[in-house]
């Protein structure tokens, strides 16, 4: 299937007016099972939908995990599909929508969405998939008394001030591996190629077509940049993903990390750390490399999508339940756990990473239904170069090779 026409404001821009809304919960006595990434504003989107409308359903369940991403294409395919709806990003939204998995909204956001603006709803060729109630980037957090310590002025802004700033702190005796990043060998080894490709200036895809595009200058510049961070970074990166990163930072372990914006409320508060890390913790926009102004950075957004296979009475009362959770009231509640798309938004101290990133022109993760193909590419060629087992140009075309075969199974490619 062919997306296009992907429609959606951008996330930081101000918000149309809109009213608040009491939570209608649709018809009553239905099943509503709600499958999503286990993260703050995910549980306060799904805990107040079910704290609303838990008592009006006949079943209410909400299962919050790692890694939904994949098992989602497989609970969604009996019929009925295990879970009603699927909190989904940018990347997933596509993969369910490649098989077919999800419906159209149009219906019930004309019944229960007028309270929500037009930039929460993403259009793809005139139909409503998903609304979307939150925006997410990586980006840089930073302890500024380590910097102060180890004579670092002000905090770094490129891939080459982390790299001199973490040379400082090491050589102080400070820390041996003072930076983190989410290079967990699969999906977050592909995004982070991505991050330092699109700051390089590269295009996944030769344009107007399926033909990849990784293997060239943009590509070798990235694979240097994330190499010349991870010389800094402890030795089993290759397993740490988002709750690793964030434990080593609130262990006080590390003192730069790039880390998803939805960690930062959890890390400003003391829970789980200590006040001397999280009062000292400050996060601002993704850097830039090799001299380039765009962030080393994707955005994204986080929504609601309802499962096709399921009864029409059991959509309706997801869908109700959920979109009528996002009010005012449910956001001022939960304000700094999430760069939120609804009115009234306050950005605090949690917000200022995801908006500074977005702001210097970062660019979204792509929407179209080959992307799942080379992000996989990605995650799975590219270990051996960080092993040191390859050059950056040969695991390059083992990605290329990878993903034409991949393209070509699914009919993207001749």
């Amino acid at each position: 299937m062919l997306l296009r026409n992907i429609i959606l404001s951008t996330a930081f821009s101000a918000l149309m007016g809109s009213v608040a809304f009491a939570g209608d919960c649709g018809p009553s006595g239905k099943s509503v099972r709600i499958l999503g990434s286990d993260f703050p504003a995910i549980q306060a989107v799904a805990g107040t939908a079910e704290s609303n409308c838990s008592g009006a359903a006949g079943e209410f369940t909400v299962n919050l995990r790692d890694n939904t991403r994949d098992m989602m294409n497989q609970a969604l395919t009996p019929n009925p599909a295990e879970y009603t709806s699927v909190i989904v990003a940018n990347s997933t939204l596509t993969q369910l929508m490649n098989d077919d998995l999800v419906r159209p909204l149009n219906d019930l956001v004309e019944k229960y969405g007028s309270h929500l603006n037009s930039n929460q709803l993403i259009t793809i060729d005139g139909k409503v998939m998903a609304v979307a109630f939150m925006a997410n980037s990586q980006h840089l957090f930073s302890r500024t008394d380590i910097l102060k310590q180890a004579g670092v002025d002000g905090v770094p802004s490129s891939v080459e001030e982390m790299v001199a700033a973490a040379e400082k702190i090491r050589a102080a005796g400070i820390m041996e591996h003072p930076i983190a990043m989410n290079m967990k060998v699969g999906w977050n080894v592909g995004e982070v190629f991505n991050l330092f490709f699109f700051a390089n200036g590269g295009e996944l895809f030769k344009k107007g077509s399926a033909e990849p595009n990784v293997n060239s200058a943009a590509g070798i510049a990235a694979l240097n940049s994330v190499k010349s961070l991870l010389e800094y970074t402890h030795p089993d990166h290759l397993s740490q993903a988002s709750n690793e990163t964030q434990a080593l930072w609130e262990g006080g372990k590390v003192a730069m990390a790039i880390m998803w914006g939805s960690r930062g409320a959890a890390v400003l508060d003391d829970e789980g750390s200590t006040a001397e890390v999280s009062s000292n913790t400050l996060l601002s926009a993704a850097p830039t490399a090799n001299n380039g102004s765009i962030p080393a950075a994707t955005l994204w957004w986080d929504g609601i999508t309802i499962a096709k296979n399921i009864p029409d009475a059991d959509a309706e009362a997801s869908f109700a339940a959920l979109v009528g959770g996002l009010t005012s009231d449910m956001m001022k509640e939960h304000n700094d756990k999430a760069i939120w798309l609804i009115d009234g938004f306050k950005p605090g101290p949690a917000a200022a990473g995801v908006s500074e990133t977005a702001a210097a022109g970062a660019k979204p993760y792509p929407m179209i239904p080959y992307i799942n193909l080379m992000h996989n590419a990605l995650g799975s060629e590219l270990v051996d170069f960080y092993k040191g087992n390859e050059s950056a140009a040969d695991a390059l075309a083992d990605v290329e090779a990878a993903y034409v075969t991949a393209a070509k199974g699914a009919g993207y490619l001749n």
